[in-house]
C-alpha cells in the first residue's frame, strides 16, 4: 500500500486551506510539545505492553481466566497503538480503521473477563459489535466518515465498558477493594467515551484523525493512557483479592470433603453459641459411619473417600441457613444449628441415617451394614467452650453405639 499524504483531514476531505491546529501554531512560535500525540501512543503502548505481560504471567500462576482474557485486551491495545503510529505516514485504513478496531477490541476482551469473573454469561448479542464496526468500512468515501467513524467507535466501547461496570455490582455480596475500584474506573472510563460521541455529534469539532488533531482526540489520548494504567492496577487488586480469598477457602476446608474443618469450626463456632437461649436453644450433632473400616478393607481407600463425599453433601443439602458443619477428622462430622427442637434434631439425624443406609448399601457390599450413629445434645444457654458441647455429644454418640448403632441419641437440655 502506497502511503498517502497526511494532511489536514475533516470527514476523509483534503482541507488545503484550513487552520493550522495548535500543535502548529505552538511550532511555529518555537515551543515544542512535551507530550505531542506520538509520544503518548508509544507510551500508550509500553503501559499495555507491560501490563499484557504481568498479567499473564499471574494468569499463569494461578490459572484464573479472567487475568487470560485481560492480559490478550492489553496486548491487543499495544498493537492497536503501533498501528495508530502509521496514520501519520500515510497508512489511513490500517493506522485508522483498524486501529481503533483493535481498541473496541480490547474493550470486548475485559468484558469477557470481567463475565468471566463474575461467573456470568455474556448474550450473544455482543458479537454484533463486529458487525457494526466493520460496516464502518463500508463507507470509507462519505463525507461524515471520519466523524462518524469516531462516534460509533465511541459508543461502542462506552456500551462495552458500562456493561462491564454493571457486571461488578455488588449482588448483595461485598466486593473487594480492587474489585469496586474496577467498577468505578470502567464506569469513568465508559462515560467518558459516551460524553465523546456526544461532542463529536453536538459540538461539531474539528477533527483530524490522520493528524491527532482536535480537541476531542488529544484529550482521547491522555485519558487513554491514564485508563491503561487505572484499569491494569484495579484488574489485578480485583484478582489479587480473589486468590486470598481462595487461598483463605481452602485453608479452612477440608480437602475430600470441602466442609469446614476443625480449625475452621473453633473459629466460626463461637459466634453461632452465644446465641443459644431458652427461647431458642441450640444443637450439637456428632455423626459416626459405622462399620466404616470394612468398606475400606473390602474395596480399597476410595470407597471409603466415596462414602465421605456422599456424606458431605447430604449434609450440606440438609444443613438450615446459618448453621454449621464440619469433618472432625476420618470418619466422624459435626453439626452445629443456631435453633433447634429435641423434635427437629431427631428428624435430621433420622433424615441422614436413612439417606445414607440407602446408598451405602447401593455403592459397596459389606458383611455388616455400614450405617450412621448420631449423638445429640441441645442447650439453652451458651456453652463453656466448644470442646465441653463436643464432650456432651460424644456421650450422646456412645450411647447411640451402645443401643447398637444406626440409630439418634438425645441428651437432654443443658
Amino acid at each position: 500500500m502506497e502511503p498517502k499524504p497526511a494532511g489536514d483531514v475533516e470527514y476523509g476531505r483534503s482541507m488545503p486551506h484550513a487552520r493550522p491546529g495548535r500543535a502548529a501554531r505552538l511550532l511555529q512560535n518555537g515551543y515544542v510539545m512535551a507530550l505531542d500525540p506520538s509520544t503518548i501512543l508509544v507510551l500508550s503502548t509500553a503501559l499495555a505492553a507491560a501490563a499484557a505481560l504481568y498479567l499473564a504471567v499471574e494468569w499463569a500462576s494461578v490459572g484464573e481466566r479472567s487475568l487470560l482474557y485481560w492480559s490478550a485486551g492489553f496486548g491487543v491495545i499495544a498493537v492497536g497503538c503501533v498501528l495508530a503510529l502509521l496514520r501519520s505516514s500515510g497508512y489511513l485504513v490500517v493506522g485508522i480503521w483498524f486501529a481503533n478496531g483493535l481498541l473496541i477490541a480490547a474493550h470486548w476482551l475485559f468484558l469477557a473477563g470481567v463475565a468471566r469473573f463474575t461467573r456470568t454469561r455474556l448474550s450473544r448479542g455482543w458479537s454484533l459489535v463486529a458487525i457494526a464496526w466493520l460496516s464502518m468500512l463500508l463507507l470509507p468515501g462519505a463525507p461524515w466518515w471520519s466523524r462518524g467513524m469516531l462516534c460509533v467507535q465511541s459508543l461502542l466501547i462506552a456500551g462495552i465498558t458500562l456493561r462491564a461496570s454493571f457486571l461488578l455490582r455488588p449482588h448483595g455480596v461485598s466486593l473487594s477493594v480492587g474489585a469496586v475500584q474496577l467498577r468505578y474506573v470502567l464506569l469513568v472510563h465508559g462515560l467518558f467515551y459516551l460524553a465523546k460521541a456526544l461532542s463529536v455529534l453536538a459540538l461539531g469539532a474539528s477533527l483530524d484523525l490522520a493528524a491527532f488533531r482536535g480537541e476531542v482526540i488529544q484529550v482521547s489520548l491522555v485519558e487513554g493512557a491514564m485508563a491503561i494504567m487505572l484499569i491494569a492496577l484495579s484488574m489485578t487488586g480485583t484478582e489479587r483479592h480473589r486468590r486470598e480469598e481462595r487461598i483463605e477457602q481452602l485453608a479452612a476446608r477440608d480437602p475430600l470433603t470441602a466442609l469446614f474443618n476443625r480449625r475452621a469450626l473453633d473459629l466460626r463456632a463461637p459466634a453461632l453459641l452465644e446465641h443459644a437461649s431458652a427461647a431458642s436453644p441450640g444443637a450439637l450433632l456428632l455423626i459416626d459411619i459405622d462399620n466404616f473400616k470394612q468398606a475400606n478393607d473390602l474395596h480399597g481407600h476410595s470407597a471409603g473417600d466415596k462414602l465421605l463425599v456422599a456424606l458431605s453433601e447430604m449434609i450440606r443439602e440438609v444443613l438450615p441457613q446459618g448453621s454449621l458443619a464440619a469433618r472432625l477428622g476420618g470418619d466422624e462430622f459435626v453439626i452445629l444449628l443456631r435453633e433447634a427442637s429435641g423434635e427437629a434434631v431427631v428428624r435430621l439425624g433420622n433424615g441422614l441415617r436413612e439417606a445414607f443406609g440407602q446408598i451405602a448399601r447401593e455403592m459397596f457390599v459389606t458383611p455388616k451394614a455400614v450405617t450412621l450413629s448420631v449423638g445429640a445434645t441441645l442447650f439453652e444457654r451458651p456453652p463453656a467452650s466448644l470442646a465441653a458441647l463436643l464432650e456432651l455429644g460424644d456421650a450422646a454418640l456412645y450411647e447411640s453405639k451402645r443401643a447398637g448403632r444406626d440409630r439418634v441419641r438425645v441428651m437432654p437440655v443443658g
